[in-house]
Parts: structure tokens; sequence; C-alpha cells
């Protein structure tokens, strides 16, 4: 079969089990045999005709498709391993694994799972072993792939296992309830999306364009609210979209002009569906969004119900609503029917599992259990408790609720504490708020619903556990100490970096050492704020010992981890961590510097590469013009994206001779210590101490980027020091050495008193980390 323009046709467009065959057989074709097919070609539905060829006609799937990323690059450079497409009908699942034929240099064989049984997966293996030795490999596409029943599941395993064939399986039903456990296993999954307004828009306009498969050569006009009405209502399907354009214009006649002319009325009919007054970006949107909760929150299912059929009538995304119908389950409904927030979560997994259009009955039973279950907003305690913290002074944890486990014995810490499991109905009155707040109330039970059952326990237990307090509560109240850290008035808690240890000591001190606990602290903040996905691209700018980067080559799985070093020994000690991973998912790493990471970049040939995230753990250290750094990642950011930064903050650490017993140098040397000391963090010239918290913002600010986030640990970390730190801090002329020269000939008995102290225990220091998330503006 010839296509118009030359080329081989998309076989699987034409059903049944097909096989491509090398185009040379195409060439021995007679020519009443090249006649008829062109023919078929080009009465071939507008849809089937208009099939990208390649991966630069292929519109939408960015998450998986886009610059740089897994599923591309395994693409481009032909080193496929077996792979299932998983989404709606009409995403393009078929044609990129026609795209995949086109490209790669593979034999492809296609067959369709509900029309092949046994007999033909064995014929298409067959083929492809004979073909091992001559052609190569073979791509063995299986559209429908969840229709195999087990037993032609099981027939075709073992020739994927063994690399006989590559399997590409298309689904639109969640692969792992349909698909084959063991055959899974075996497979990459990828999940294609519906494809925006935007998407079908494009797709449209280009076949109004095209003059050999689509409209080009004749004279259509279409207004754009006729065609943003078709791209709206197709629901994210590329096929239905073309479908109603083909019908709009084969129905359509020609005016005396010559022109056909498509305008609302005929999109509405070509696709069925009336148009209706809605901009998911204008007023329209959120005032029928508006109606929608207010009427769940009136407990009104008819209203509700309604508004939500506009929504669904006009074109909005069902993720939307149902995202919406979460948070009104806890905002709204709350404790009053603490169930309403498991039926909408469950209603949501329905929905991902069985689509449009029959996900309309979890949407709707979601909503009139919303609309008629009994209201309460009591969660809304939450911020009350948040403004607390944001505005009143900080309290200590009461002793008797201090952990227990590390200082019990020096300091009390636990010690008064009541076990409620030990006294009659598993409570007992004692203090959990701090002092200062003791009969402050946050939470205020509702009357309705299950709230309504423990309401009058809640408040009974509260007020016997204030008239049990009260007498009490004087005797506990201590002298204020120094205000704690804060941002913005909300309160911090805490961490900063350590060394690493080296020399003849390096277990002793590892053994002592917490800072590998403080560093999965950071390390776990840093992904809380990051918010990655499985299809994200994620650049990690200071990657050092790939603290940051292999938890996230773990969760963008489908996307991509780059990582930038800054010397060649950090360059090979990544290199040889990922040398037993594939070549596709390890990671790419950039021996660079910050100021020339985007020529690194660029110099991959990847394309314009964005990242949707991009992490760092101290990228900013002693960097002069911070604003810089600050801008060249920002240019690196996809539109969306984010960048989190954690960076310890020396202003806000304790000292470091604050934690040391410095009696044994004497009165007069252990205060020229602290002097010096002192006067290194004095220095207003020096990039590494001479900021704090709030300057991260203005930077940001400068560099164009938005701060949605900020805040700041602060934690004990006992510190693995040892000579090497010793001598860059009395020792050498660095930022550290500054205390040497500082001390001048004092520094060597300082430095012998250091060593004796840090034999016997551990350096233990407060520690600071601030954390800032930011966005291109």
């Amino acid at each position: 079969m010839i296509s118009p323009d030359g080329e081989p046709p998309n076989l699987a467009d034409f059903g049944g089990v097909l096989v491509s065959e090398p185009y040379s057989r195409f060439n021995s074709m007679d020519l009443f045999d090249r006649s008829r097919e062109r023919l078929l070609a080009e009465q071939a539905p507008l849809a089937a005709r208009m099939r990208p060829r390649s991966l630069e006609e292929f519109v939408g799937q960015e998450q998986i498709l886009g610059p740089g990323r897994l599923l591309r690059r395994a693409i481009e450079s032909d080193q496929l391993s077996s792979l299932i497409f998983y989404g709606p009908p009409g995403c393009g699942k078929t044609t990129l694994a026609q795209i995949i034929a086109n490209t790669t240099r593979a034999h492809f064989t296609a067959i369709n799972a509900v029309l092949a049984g046994v007999a033909d997966i064995r014929r298409a293996v067959a083929a492809a072993r004979e073909r091992l030795g001559e052609a190569g490999r073979t791509i063995l596409f299986v559209d429908e792939v969840h229709r195999f029943n087990k037993s032609q599941q099981d027939a075709l395993l073992p020739h994927v296992e063994n690399g006989t064939v590559i399997l590409i399986g298309a689904t639109t039903e969640n692969p792992y309830f349909e698909v084959n456990k063991t055959l899974l296993s075996r497979s990459r999954i990828f999940e294609l999306r519906l494809l925006e307004a935007e998407h079908l828009e494009s797709i449209l306009l280009r076949a109004l364009a095209d003059p050999q498969r689509g409209y080009g050569k004749r004279a259509v006009r279409m207004e754009k609210i006729a065609l943003a009405h078709l791209a709206r209502v197709a629901n994210g399907d590329a096929r239905a979209a073309l479908n109603a354009l083909q019908l709009a214009v084969d129905t359509t006649p020609p005016n005396e002009e010559g022109e056909i002319r498509i305008d609302l009325g005929v999109a509405e009919e070509s696709i069925q569906r009336k148009a209706v007054l809605y901009d998911k970006d204008g007023d329209v949107h959120f005032d029928t969004v508006s109606a929608f909760i207010k009427s769940l929150r009136g407990s009104d299912p008819d209203a509700a119900l309604y508004w939500m059929a506009r929504m669904i009538y006009a074109g909005e995304d069902p993720r939307f609503i149902l995202r919406r119908m979460l948070i009104f389950a806890s905002e709204d409904v709350g404790l009053a029917d603490p169930g309403a927030l498991a039926v909408v979560e469950s209603a949501a997994r329905a929905f991902d599992y069985v689509g449009m259009p029959e996900g309309r009955f979890p949407l709707a039973q979601a909503c009139l259990y919303l609309a008629t279950a009994p209201k309460s907003n009591s969660a809304m305690a939450f911020f009350d408790a948040l403004a607390t913290v944001e505005k009143e002074r900080a309290e200590e944890v009461p002793i008797h609720l201090k952990d227990a486990n590390r200082d019990a014995e020096d300091l009390g810490h636990g010690q008064g504490y009541l076990y409620p499991h030990a006294y009659r109905d598993h409570w007992v009155a004692q203090q959990y708020l701090p002092d200062e707040l003791v009969g402050r109330v946050f939470y205020h039970p509702g009357e309705a619903g299950y709230e309504s059952g423990i309401r009058d326990r809640v408040i009974r237990l509260r007020e016997a556990q204030l008239a049990a307090l009260k007498e009490g509560v004087a005797e506990h109240l201590g002298p204020y100490g120094d205000d704690p850290v804060t941002i913005d008035g909300t309160l911090l808690h805490a961490g900063s970096e350590g060394a690493e240890p080296a020399g003849d000591a390096e277990w002793r001190l590892r053994s002592r050492s917490t800072l590998g606990e403080h560093l999965e602290v950071v390390r776990t903040r840093v992904f809380d704020l990051a918010g990655i996905k499985r299809h994200h691209m994620v650049l990690d700018a200071r990657a050092g010992t790939g603290l940051l980067t292999w938890e996230a080559l773990r969760r963008a799985r489908e996307g991509g981890v780059w990582c930038r070093v800054d010397t060649d020994v950090e360059a090979r000690g990544l290199a040889s961590q990922a040398r037993n991973l594939p070549t596709l998912t390890a990671p790419v790493i950039l021996n660079a510097p910050l100021e020339k990471l985007p020529q690194s970049i660029q110099a991959q040939d990847h394309g314009a590469v964005r990242f949707d995230r991009i992490l760092g753990r101290n990228v900013l250290g002693r960097r002069v013009t911070k604003t810089e750094a600050l801008a060249i990642l920002g240019g690196l950011l996809a539109p969306q994206g984010r960048l989190v930064l954690a960076e310890s903050v020396p202003a806000r650490g304790e000292r470091l001779f604050a934690g040391m017993d410095l009696s044994g140098l004497g009165e007069s040397l252990a205060r020229r210590v602290i002097e010096a000391e002192e006067a290194v963090y004095a220095d207003p010239q020096d990039a590494m101490v001479n900021w704090d918290v709030p300057d991260l913002t203005a930077w940001c600010v400068e560099a164009g980027l938005s701060v949605i986030h900020r805040d700041l640990i602060a934690r004990r970390v006992a510190l693995p020091v040892g000579a090497p730190e010793l001598d860059r801090w009395l020792g050498h002329p660095t930022h550290e050495g500054k205390l040497g020269r500082l001390l001048g000939t004092e520094a060597p008995a300082v430095r012998s008193y250091m060593e004796q102290r840090l034999a016997q225990e551990p350096l233990v220091r407060t520690v600071a980390v601030a954390f800032i998330v930011a966005e291109i503006r």
C-alpha cells in the first residue's frame, strides 16, 4: 500500500492482523495494485490520513516526549525495550507506535488483540525468530493489549522475555489491573493523557492547511468560535475532533464564492453538542464553579447536579471537579461525615479507571453524597492554631512531653508523663499545650452527623483537663528565653551541613556523628517541597555525592534526571554509582561551573531541555553574585517549573566554640578565641556569612523569580570533625583559616586543645538550613 505522498501508509489504520513488509515489496506491486492502494489511502477517514508520521508532527504528551525525556531519547537512539502505552481513546497511543515503526530500524508487526488469537501470535513470533539472523529485531505492536486473555498473554511472554520480539502494547484500561503481572514487569509503562483544547486546535488547523492529506486544496474557512467548540467538546480525543471536522466539511455546500464556511452552528451539528457560554479562564468559569460549591454547601442536590452538568457539558476537565469535591469533603463536610473524603477519593480513582463517558456515574455519586451529607467546617480549627504559631511567641515543649529516649537521665525529659492507656477509659488529665497556651481552644466540634456523637466527649474531657491543671499552671511558668528563630512570623525547626570525616579516626568519628540523620532530614524536606512526578525532568544543581540525585531518579522514572558537579572526582564518583543502570535511565552528569551550565546542557544535543524541578543543596554557598546564580537556574525552568534549594545559614547557626568547654585554655586565651570567632562571622566581605534568610527572597526577586515558600530548620547535630577540618579552620588562609590568622601564635595551642576535646566527645552544634521554593514570575 502506498500513501498519496509516496510513503508506505500506516497499516494498522485498516484493522485486522497486519504486518509491515520491506519497502521493496511495495515496489514490486503492479500498476493496478498501486492505483487501488492509493485510492484506498485517499478515501481513508481524515483522522487516519492526518496521523503524524514523525515525532516532530506529534502533538501533546510533552510529559513523556519532551526534549531530553526518556521515551524520546529511546526512540531517537533506537534503544527500545518493551513498552505499554496506557491512556484514553484518541490521545495518540497507536500513532506513537507507528511513529516508532517509521523511526526505528527494527521490523514492525501489528496485531489487534480483539481479532488475533494464539495462532496469530505464534505466526508473528515465528517470523520474528527467522528474522533475527537477517533483518534483526522485530517490534510487535499489540493494540488493545488488555483484551488478550491469560493464555494469549502467556503465549507471548517467553518471546518478550528472551528478546525475540519487542512488545509495544496499547490499552485504554489500567494495565496494572488488566495485564499479566509477569508481562507487566518486563515492560516500561507510559501513561498518555487527554489532549488539551489547544492541542486539538493545532491538529484541526493542520488538517485544514495540509494540501495532501487534509483540506489545504479546498477553500474552507472556519470561524474561531467553531474551531474552539470542536476542540473543547472533543474531550481530549483527536480522532473525535477530526471526525467532526470531516463531517462538517463534507456536508457543508460551498457558497457563491466557492467557499465552505464552517460556523458555530455547523460545528454544533457535526459534533452533536450545543455550545454553552463557558470560558475556562473567565468569569463564567469561576461563577459556575462557585455556584456548584455553594449548592453543595447548601445541601441542594438538584442545584449541585445542574451546575456540575453545565461544567461537564461545556468541556470542563472532570478531574478539576473531583479535586474541588475532595477539598469540599474536608473543608465543608469534615468530621460531620468522615467517610465523605473516602467516597470522593474512591470516585476519583473510579473515574481514572473507567474514563468518560461512564466516569460520569462516579462523578454524580460523589456530588450527591456531598450534597446530602451533614456539614461541618470544624477542620478550620487548624488555621486558628496556625495563626497562633505565626503570631505568638513559640513556647517550649512541656518537660513531661519531651522525648525521654535521649535525655531522660541527665535532663529529666519525659519525667511526669502519664501514660493514658494505664488509666480507666484510656484517658488521664494532664497538660499537653505549652504553659502559655493552657486553656486555649482551637477545635469546636459541630452538632451534626458523626461529630455530634464526639462533641460531648471532647467537651467533657477538655473541661476535666482544665480543672485538673488550673492550680498547677503557675508552677511551670519560667523566665522567657531568647525569642525563637522565625521567618515572617512562622516558627522554625532546623539543620546545617558538617564536614566529611577523614584520616585514621574516620570510623570513630562516623560512629559518633549524627550528620547522616541530619542530611536525611534535609533530603526529606527538599523532596516534600519539590513534589516530583514520574514524568518530571529534574536537575540536581550541585550533586556532590548524589544525596538528591538518586532519590530524584527513583521518583522521576519516566522523565529524566540531570546533575551538575564541580569536580572530576565528583563526576567519577557519580558515574561509578550509575554504572549498573541502563544508559537511558542513568543520570546525565555535567561537570561544569554553574555559570557555564546552560552551554553544557546545550552541548548534550538534546534540544531545548527545560526542567520541571531544579533541586540543590548549598548551591549558592560562597558565591558573591548569588542573584546571577539564581537567574541562571531560573532560565532553565520549564513553564510552571519549581526551584527548591536548601542553603546552610551560618548566621543562624550556633558558633563553633559555643558548645565547647574552653576553661582549659585559661580565661585570657578563651576570651581571645571567642572574640576571634565573632570577628570571622562579622566580616562584611565574606559571602559565606554576610547574609541571612530574608536575603534569599530579595535575590530571587532580583533574578526574576517569585518565592512561594520559605522556611528554616535548626537542629542539634554531632559533627564528625577531624584533622582536615582543623586544618581549614586553623591552618590555611581560607575562610575557616581566618581563625588561625586572628589567633596568630596561639593557634597551635588552640588546635592542640581542640584535638584533645574532640577525642573525648564529638562537636555538637545547632546548625541551620533555609529552604526556599521559587517559580518563574
